[in-house]
């Protein structure tokens, strides 16, 4: 690509409160050391303050105002209204996470300058250059693997492949505020019924933390790509889950920190079963 041209490909991910930011260099630092040609651009919600690291770390940040929902809609999608539907058991969601914030990602439908976009939450970490993903079509995403085999079925959307398109933003607008409707995993049941033909990655490029513990026979150092961390963050001083997780979390921690990415992840202690 000649100096200066513009860059058709980006890895995208999305700042909605101040407790992300740590998350958000992390990941961008991540990124850069696995020797990236894309761009790095980060959506961060308009009115978010302190982001000059940010703007300092990545390619572009670019300011996303909150979709233009109904009052039904964010009513019935509030942190609150959805513990009480249909309450998260198997982990914590901290508490400056809101579930309206998850749909702000649907924005990056509207970065048209870009050709493929790669979208990963900005609790994660990438270990290993996942360039090759741009050449994978829209929609791709990994499966929602975590606790059992079963949830290969079902689309996690902390890491996937979107062709940015303002016609697919408006009809994702129309279909996503309808009335009576409710997005049980909010943007990951959404997306799983708008791309209800969506393409399935290797859980390798979406590894969710608790495939450590839960899941051993899945946990090849060597081979996972990204490393995501669903439920409680590293950055938590009061994570529940520390113990079992002390390991992955001293991971993120050292890239945080500026040190180097180990060769491999830390291997499990859990016994496979």
């Amino acid at each position: 690509m000649p100096a200066g041209s513009p860059k058709k490909y980006a890895y995208v991910t999305l700042v909605t409160n101040p407790a992300y930011i740590a998350g958000a260099l992390a990941l961008i630092r991540s990124l850069k050391m696995t020797g990236t040609f894309a761009d790095l651009v980060v959506m961060a919600k308009t009115g978010l303050e302190n982001i000059e690291a940010l703007e300092e770390s990545a390619d572009r940040v670019v300011k996303v105002d909150p979709l233009p929902l109904s009052e039904e809609f964010q009513q019935a999608h509030s942190s609150s209204a959805q513990q009480a539907r249909d309450p998260f058991t198997k982990g914590i969601k901290p508490a400056f996470h809101s579930p309206l914030d998850n749909f702000c990602k649907l924005r990056l439908w509207t970065l048209d300058r870009y050709e493929r976009i790669v979208f990963i939450d900005a609790d994660a970490l990438v270990i290993k250059n996942i360039d090759k993903l741009f050449g994978y079509p829209e929609f791709s995403a990994a499966p929602n693997l975590y606790s059992e085999l079963a949830d290969i079925h079902r689309l996690n959307s902390g890491v996937f492949v979107a062709r940015p398109d303002l016609a697919t933003f408006r009809q994702m607008l129309q279909k996503l505020d309808t009335p009576g409707v409710f997005w049980r995993r909010t943007d990951q049941t959404f997306l799983e019924a708008f791309f209800s033909d969506w393409h399935g990655l290797p859980y390798i490029y979406n590894t969710l933390q608790y495939v450590y513990f839960n899941l051993p026979e899945l946990w090849h150092p060597t081979q996972i790509r990204v490393l995501h961390y669903q439920y409680e963050k590293p950055w938590q001083t009061d994570h529940p889950k520390r113990k079992q997780l002390q390991p992955l979390i001293d991971l993120w921690q050292q890239v945080a920190d500026g040190g180097p990415m180990p060769e491999e992840l830390p291997a499990t202690t859990a016994p496979t079963r």
